[in-house]
């Protein structure tokens, strides 16, 4: 079977992985043990069919849409993607730019270069993605930090009670070294424009956990902040998190509708259907294919946002049409990011939000209330 066209997002991988060091371009790209999830995630969506119709008026189509407590321009928001400062030098805070200029929401990865302060100071839509600690103190004061900076809303990850091997990261040493080894440091002096922008910024680290960690440089610090991931995360823990952050909470990392359950039981304000983009379970069906059963178990109660293989417009419209609120998106804004800084993303999110009209008016559907009336009786498949 072909892979599925990326169209305009598979051009800026294209030009990413020529940019990048490898170390980078491959954990970007990289998924968990053999990399099937990744690929099942976009293969689920090239299985979906949408219904064309006519005598309808479509001459002007409104994305607009309340996702989250937030109203955003299009249904789309950018993942929390980590370590998202070293694959180019505007980082976090050229995708917050992004964000805020096209109107769509924007989660900030715990594994963030820059601190959230930074990034919620150019885009006040965005929400800290939240790991639980083993050291409750810690998880409390990125939750104090993400209240004094105006955030009303954080993403806690449910699906990283352990970190799975990722054959491209083992091969390039990521993580596994406290420092560059000689290898890898030839590897970044090949890409002289990258390694140019990285060194006007200067010496790297990641940001949002630098008052945690005694490590100096981003391997060394991802590699002991990875460790205090907390794997005996329960829904007591979501109880807990409930109890202690006033905001907006929601889950991320849900693929079977019990969790869902629990998650709404538990106080969140919405979820977002993951797998990680493919990067935990390897064997783990793809998000699309898990929608309709999530979607039916909540009854509309919660936003959903389906996360993990978003490529195209047809796939938003799908995801809209099978129960979710909005689509967020993790590796095609890292692309972006890394082939063209912040006016990349900004620019591919635009097309994307050309193309998410074009199939919507094309079915017939102006708004997404009509998209959502249609429901699955507009797609069928996977």
């Amino acid at each position: 079977m072909s892979e599925p066209d990326d169209g305009t997002f598979g051009a800026c991988a294209a030009r990413a992985r020529r940019r990048l060091p490898r170390l980078f371009a491959d954990y970007i790209d990289g998924g968990a043990h053999a990399e099937r999830a990744v690929r099942r995630n976009r293969r689920a969506f090239d299985r979906i069919a949408i219904t064309p119709r006519g005598l309808i008026d479509v001459s002007r189509v409104d994305l607009t849409t309340r996702c989250f407590g937030q109203d955003w321009r299009l249904p789309v928001m950018l993942a929390p993607v980590g370590f998202a400062g070293m694959f180019h030098a505007e980082g976090e805070q050229g995708a917050a730019r992004a964000a805020a200029e096209c109107g769509i929401g924007l989660g900030v990865s715990t594994f963030s270069i820059a601190p959230m302060e930074r990034v919620a100071a150019i885009a006040p839509q965005a929400m800290a993605q939240i790991y639980v600690f083993r050291d409750r103190g810690l998880t409390r004061d990125m939750l104090a930090r993400a209240a004094a900076c105006g955030m009303d809303g954080i993403i806690v990850t449910i699906d990283t009670a352990i970190t799975p091997v990722r054959e491209r990261d083992v091969r390039n040493g990521f993580r596994d070294l406290a420092r560059p080894s000689i290898a890898q440091m030839a590897g970044l002096a090949r890409h002289p424009r990258w390694l140019a922008g990285m060194a006007r910024r200067g010496a790297p680290g990641i940001g949002n956990l630098a008052p945690y960690t005694t490590e100096r440089g981003v391997m060394a610090q991802a590699r002991q902040m990875a460790a205090q991931i907390d794997p005996t995360l329960s829904r007591d823990d979501l109880a807990w998190l409930r109890g202690v952050w006033t905001g907006r909470l929601i889950v991320k990392g849900v693929m079977h509708p019990d969790d869902a359950r629990s998650a709404r039981d538990a106080g969140a304000d919405g979820i977002v259907v993951s797998n990680h983009g493919g990067r935990q379970l390897d064997a783990s069906p793809a998000t699309i294919e898990v929608l309709p059963a999530i979607a039916d178990a909540l009854e509309g109660r919660i936003d959903i946002v389906l996360d993990s293989g978003v490529r195209r417009g047809a796939d938003v419209v799908a995801a809209l049409a099978l129960g979710a609120t909005a689509v967020s998106i993790g590796r095609p804004w890292a692309w972006a990011l890394a082939s063209g800084g912040g006016a990349g993303v900004a620019q591919a999110v635009r097309r994307l939000e050309r193309e998410i009209a074009d199939v919507m008016a094309l079915a017939g559907v102006p708004t997404l209330d009509a998209l959502r009336a249609g429901g699955s009786g507009l797609v069928w498949g996977p």
